[in-house]
């Protein structure tokens, strides 16, 4: 069955409380934010806190999944390189690009990997629909891609697509964690230290690139409506009652 097929609902069992909503201000760094994560995922899969959907922005740098080649790592002194336990290659994190780290317990949903990947691509596509922007998946390469006609065509004769967001993932006891990266408005030259995912054939985009005028909090209205449409109910809770969340720095 194709990935298309796959995402369009993943909601919880009846009786589930909602997934806590969290936005964090200013620039959360790697490490502090993979410790918190490692920290709720323990939490959620012992019962002890809720499912959880933290959405922050990183400064600049770059982060190596378990199958990342380190030939695709062209400029490894131009931001700091983080080694990490997510699947996928090579990723660029920056300011202007929405992170979406998502921490939900599989086992009171679907125990499907694949299934998984589809509803948070199905996530992302959603709302870009929301914003006249048609994403499309890949069977061949995870993430959401746009066509991009006005660019020259590929060597082959097909037409050009550039990605506008990544996925990489990781589970620990049926509990997942990372998730996604939706370029927003960031710097694209930063990705230029890199191969993104190790796919030299197509180019990154981001939504401002596309022409859309659009700010953070735009786009993270139409990332809730669409996450709830895929996963069911969720509820904002401030950052600062968040216990151990780390702190954005500006």
């Amino acid at each position: 069955m194709q990935r298309n097929d796959l995402g369009k609902l993943f909601g919880p069992v009846p009786g589930s409380p909602p997934v806590r909503w969290v936005i964090s201000d200013g620039l959360v760094g790697y490490e502090d934010a993979v410790a918190f994560m490692e920290q709720e995922v323990a939490a959620i899969a012992e019962g002890r806190s809720d499912e959880l959907v933290w959405l922050l922005e990183h400064p600049p740098l770059y982060t190596a999944g378990t199958s990342a080649d380190s030939k695709d790592l062209i400029d490894p002194d131009r931001f700091p390189v983080h080694a990490t336990g997510r699947g996928g290659e090579y990723t660029y994190h920056g300011p202007g690009q929405r992170v979406g780290y998502v921490m939900l317990d599989l086992k009171r949903r679907k125990q499907d990997v694949r299934a998984f990947v589809a509803a948070l691509e199905e996530v992302v596509i959603g709302t870009l629909d929301d914003m006249n922007v048609k994403g499309e998946r890949r069977e061949e390469r995870v993430g959401v891609w746009v066509r991009r006609p006005e660019k020259p065509r590929l060597p082959d004769g097909s037409m050009a697509e550039d990605k506008v967001a990544a996925l990489g993932i990781r589970l620990r006891r049926w509990v997942s964690f990372h998730g996604f990266s939706l370029n927003v408005d960031p710097d694209l030259t930063h990705f230029g230290g890199i191969v993104p995912c190790g796919i030299t054939a197509y180019g990154v985009t981001s939504l401002v690139d596309l022409g859309l005028p659009v700010m953070l909090p735009d786009v993270d209205i139409r990332l809730r409506n669409a996450f709830e449409r895929v996963f069911g109910e969720t509820v904002q809770v401030p950052a600062e009652k968040v216990s151990g969340l780390p702190s954005g720095i500006s």
